[in-house]
């Protein structure tokens, strides 16, 4: 059975996972951070995609991007995966794959959802506790966008731009962003849509990509249908 081709539309951002063959580790070294990191940037530049927060967690990672061109994000994380593949199994004198299959995106709603994907992704060694506060963890884009580190990696996206007349006033707004935790309706909403290729959104937005692709953004109730036995006649 053929895999249906992904969606997605130029300039409406993604979230981005992929995860390490079951489950193993596909960072072992800060080097392999910093290799993964450089790639990431020279990728996301060739095939312009923009990058606004990302973490790299040691099994997985979450990347929050916007494509400028059609089919760059396919282009960007097969080109990257491959680099990272070759120099991951020349490394460690492995053979074989280091994914699980393909990369699970979804699209997400500008306003009202994006600035929670920023923090569902910045939050994530928090919730692995790996570390108490996001900013503890050097991996990941919180350092840039609650506290100023500058990267040549990450591009502001509006919404976050919106949140203040100067710098000073975003970190400061950003930072309070994380002062409270994400709702466990709204973790389970991220999961399940993005392991799905679904949409993170209100339904006016579902029904927008549905009406742009011609595919359903949704999941549809279990089973059959009402009515669907045939009447006796």
């Amino acid at each position: 059975m053929s895999r249906q081709p992904r969606v997605s539309p130029v300039d409406v951002p993604q979230h981005i996972i992929q995860r390490g063959n079951n489950r193993h580790v596909c960072f072992a070294s800060e080097k392999d951070f910093k290799a993964y990191a450089n790639w990431l940037k020279e990728y996301s530049v060739k095939f312009a995609v923009e990058i606004h927060a990302w973490v790299f967690m040691t099994n997985h990672i979450h990347l929050l991007c916007t494509p400028r061109t059609e089919h760059s994000i396919s282009q960007m994380m097969q080109g990257l995966g491959r680099q990272y593949v070759r120099y991951f199994n020349f490394s460690y004198k492995r053979t074989g794959t280091l994914w699980e299959g393909r990369y699970k995106s979804s699209l997400v709603q500008e306003e009202g959802y994006l600035l929670h994907l920023y923090r569902y992704i910045e939050l994530n060694p928090v919730r692995a506790k790996m570390v108490t506060e996001p900013a503890d963890y050097f991996w990941s884009s919180h350092q840039i966008n609650a506290l100023g580190k500058v990267s040549d990696l990450c591009t502001e996206h509006p919404i976050y731009l919106a949140l203040g007349n100067d710098k000073a006033e975003r970190l400061r707004r950003y930072r309070g962003l994380f002062k409270e935790y994400l709702t466990s309706d709204l973790l389970a909403e991220i999961r399940d849509n993005t392991n799905s290729g679904l949409v993170i959104g209100n339904d006016k937005f579902k029904r927008e990509i549905e009406a742009l692709t011609g595919r359903r953004m949704s999941k549809g109730k279990r089973g059959r249908p009402v009515g669907w036995r045939k009447r006796d006649v």
